[in-house]
């Protein structure tokens, strides 16, 4: 049996095409994680988390009851362990790149890339935090971005972003582990 090598060419290249398609169909999919934040240090403050990546970012999207009226610090940690009372399990910020706690996006005094920075709670103490960044991934092979293994950590109160190295943002009162 004769094969034609323009067949065989035209196919090779249909072949080629499909497979980049798909790679890039793979690329630009959605990919989702949701967290339950849990009550730590008997503060009775939980909510949830979700996570979503599309087209290199990340979009961080949380909603947090039972907590006191007013300013509160909203971190990623080193752990996905939140087991204990205190939530102290999950490690300080996580800080892939070993910079000063700051503002998130501080370039002359540095930050974390755990370091997200402040919401508000109502009088009712509902708080709810929207943030997108291209820094974060969600299990890439980057340990720099990759946010898989890390936790949210709700605080008591309010980062000042200049205390080292955590802001002085007070209690953990509400932990999630970001777990695939």
């Amino acid at each position: 049996m004769k094969f034609n090598p323009i067949i065989i060419i035209v196919f090779a290249i249909f072949i080629n095409c499909n497979n980049s398609i798909k790679k890039q169909e793979n690329k630009s999919k959605l990919n989702k994680i949701k967290v339950s934040l849990n009550s730590k240090n008997d503060s009775g403050t939980s909510g949830f988390a979700s996570l979503s990546e599309k087209d290199g970012e990340v979009i961080l999207e949380a909603h947090i009851m039972g907590l006191n009226p007013g300013m509160h610090a909203i971190h990623i940690h080193e752990k996905a362990d939140c087991s204990a009372s205190d939530g102290k399990s999950a490690g300080g910020h996580w800080n892939p790149t070993f910079q000063n706690h700051g503002a998130w996006g501080d370039k002359d005094s540095g930050f974390h890339r755990g370091d997200i920075g402040n919401f508000t709670a109502d009088s009712t103490g509902h708080g709810m935090v929207m943030f997108k960044t291209d820094l974060w991934c969600l299990g890439c092979d980057d340990p720099i971005k990759n946010l898989i293994d890390k936790s949210i950590i709700i605080h008591a109160g309010e980062d000042d972003f200049i205390s080292q190295p955590s802001g002085a943002a007070g209690a953990r009162v509400s932990c999630a582990g970001i777990i695939k």
